[in-house]
């Protein structure tokens, strides 16, 4: 018998040469982390497999679109959305406008009252929380009185505080809902989104720090600011804040004030997590749906909702309510719905910047959110703070913010929104209120024009020993502070948040700005009750209690229920 020939040994060439072995015994020279594959691994030749096609032009067959070898049959209307019918009108019973965490609170919390409900959140952009309830769009303090200068106003001798006893009960119904979320495991892991930071107030020369100690006495025996502290002492300060205390001259006079319990929120993460929970409920959450027209119906709003679909490229809902949580957008929506509660109303664009460090030898210093007093006559949103953030789980320190301007009412909103928002019955209120504020012009434009190094400057009355290659400049979200009519002054500039709702309750929407997020439920609860009434709210009175143990009552009041709430809510987010 005949020996068979010797096969030719195989040459180590690329991917694509094999040795000639039937295919079922063919191994990939280059797969998996063997170093003699290494070469083949970093870079494929002219031959390999994956660089090898027929030519498109001998293929008879091929799809006008050249993805399959199918004819293509092109079926119904024009080639234009504006060609071809439009779907029917869907019917709703709740439309929330924006995916912000307003909208995602509202459609939460009406998902769990009403599980029966067809309930549908429209977004504009590709996910949830891109706008103003971005972690890098706001301040990302869990608004809670405990340290922010603007909500105790005053001096030495007296100082206001309910303000910020108001704010503080408002932070405790967002506790209380985020705990009753985590208990039903609608919020999985709450420290991906909320982290215990403590509260500071900086007080910098003799008339501040007569204000703090005011402030602290008037505070201090409350039950909303149990545990607060004061000092201006230099060693406590040091142990307080190192990072403020580095390089300070001796003669410096500064003082501070301090509450543990207080918090840092990536409120971007939470809208998410809220999200995610809506749509475990059964609600519908649709991305890239731009809604552009509200039309009033009967007893229904008619909702315009464009898209980039295959078809008509707009929809149409028809639905009982409608919330309007879309930012500094919701004003020029709610001035399309045309009802009467918007005449008067416009608003003026404000963005913002903040200085940025991620050097983690200058953020392991820093350990708290500081805020100071702003300057005589300047904005409550301009109030300096140095805070420590986590943002997508990401520690750093944000010192700001600086004002900036653009006419757009959202970051990625149009320059023509402030123009298109002129209407004949705002211009008288928005004029008197310029006229009243003309100051803040003066201070926006010094703002506009401050140079780098006059915002460093301000940034080493916090951080004296600052270096400028640590921090960069980021810009942050649009504010639209609102204008409006005033029965004494004709028209105000107003600095908080408007709820602007329809007679009939029918629709309402969210304006303005601070405390904006960290209040979110308690401006879900004043949604609810005034839009769907007392048969509604007596309905649903004991879910809500349920879900927020204090509901119908004042915390402040009862100082053993909110010892009691506090405790539970700080086990269940693994805050103090």
């Amino acid at each position: 018998l005949k020996r068979p020939p010797a096969r030719a040994p195989c040459r180590p060439s690329g991917a694509a040469r094999r040795c000639a072995l039937p295919a079922a015994a063919m191994t990939s020279t280059e797969g998996g982390s063997h170093p003699a594959g290494h070469a083949d691994r970093l870079s494929t030749t002219g031959d390999d497999v994956v660089n090898q096609r027929q030519s498109f032009r001998k293929n008879r067959s091929v799809s006008k679109t050249g993805m399959t070898d199918k004819p293509t049959v092109v079926k119904g209307g024009g080639c234009f959305g504006f060609c071809k019918p439009k779907p029917p009108v869907e019917e709703v019973d709740v439309v929330l406008v924006g995916g912000g965490v307003m909208s995602a609170t509202v459609g939460l919390m009406l998902k769990q009252l009403e599980p029966s409900w067809k309930i549908v959140i429209y977004e504009r952009l590709g996910a949830m929380a891109e706008e103003s309830s971005n972690g890098w769009n706001n301040a990302g303090t869990g608004h809670s009185a405990l340290c922010e200068p603007n909500y105790t106003p005053g001096n030495a001798e007296k100082v206001d505080v309910s303000k910020a006893i108001t704010v503080n009960e408002n932070w405790q119904l967002s506790r209380q809902y985020w705990t009753y979320l985590k208990n039903q495991n609608l919020l999985k892991d709450p420290n991906t989104f909320i982290d215990v930071t403590p509260h500071c107030t900086f007080a910098h020369g003799e008339d501040q720090i007569g204000w703090l100690k005011a402030r602290y006495s008037a505070l201090k025996d409350h039950p909303l600011f149990k545990g607060m502290e004061y000092t201006d002492d230099p060693a406590k300060l040091r142990e307080w804040a190192p990072l403020m205390m580095e390089g300070r001259a001796a003669s410096d006079k500064i003082a501070l004030s301090r509450c543990k319990v207080g918090t840092d929120v990536d409120f971007g993460q939470l809208t998410r997590e809220l999200g995610k929970a809506f749509m475990a409920k059964g609600g519908n959450l649709l991305l890239f749906h731009t809604v552009t027209g509200l039309k009033k119906q009967a007893d229904r709003w008619l909702v315009t909702v464009s898209k980039n679909d295959l078809g008509a490229k707009v929809q149409q809902v028809r639905s009982k309510f409608v919330f309007v949580g879309a930012g500094g957008w919701a004003l020029l929506l709610l001035q399309k719905s045309k009802i009467p509660e918007i005449r008067g109303f416009m608003g003026f664009p404000i963005s913002g910047e903040f200085l940025v460090c991620q050097n983690p030898d200058v953020v392991s210093k820093h350990p708290n959110k500081v805020y100071g007093k702003a300057a005589i006559g300047a904005p409550p949103m301009s109030v300096p703070h140095l805070d420590k953030r986590i943002i997508g789980g990401k520690h750093m320190i944000l010192f700001g913010p600086f004002a900036g301007f653009s006419p757009r009412y959202l970051k990625t909103g149009s320059l023509m929104d402030l123009f298109k928002s002129i209407r004949l019955h705002n211009l008288i209120p928005a004029a008197a209120a310029g006229l009243q504020n003309l100051d803040l012009t003066v201070y926006l434009m010094k703002q506009l024009l401050a140079s780098d190094n006059a915002k460093f400057a301000e940034l080493q009355n916090f951080v004296p020993s600052a270096k400028p290659q640590d921090w960069l400049k980021v810009t942050a979200g649009q504010r639209v502070q609102i204008m409006k009519k005033d029965p004494k002054k004709v028209g105000i500039l107003q600095f908080g948040t408007e709820v602007v709702a329809a007679s009939d309750g029918s629709i309402c929407g969210l304006l303005g700005a601070s405390p904006g997020a960290s209040t979110a439920v308690q401006v879900a609860l004043d949604v609810l009750t005034k839009c769907f009434g007392n048969t509604h709210m007596k309905k649903w009175e004991p879910t809500l209690k349920t879900m927020i143990k204090s509901y119908g009552t004042k915390l402040s009041d009862n100082k053993a229920l909110y010892q009691s709430i506090h405790a539970e809510t700080a086990a269940a987010l693994n805050i103090k």
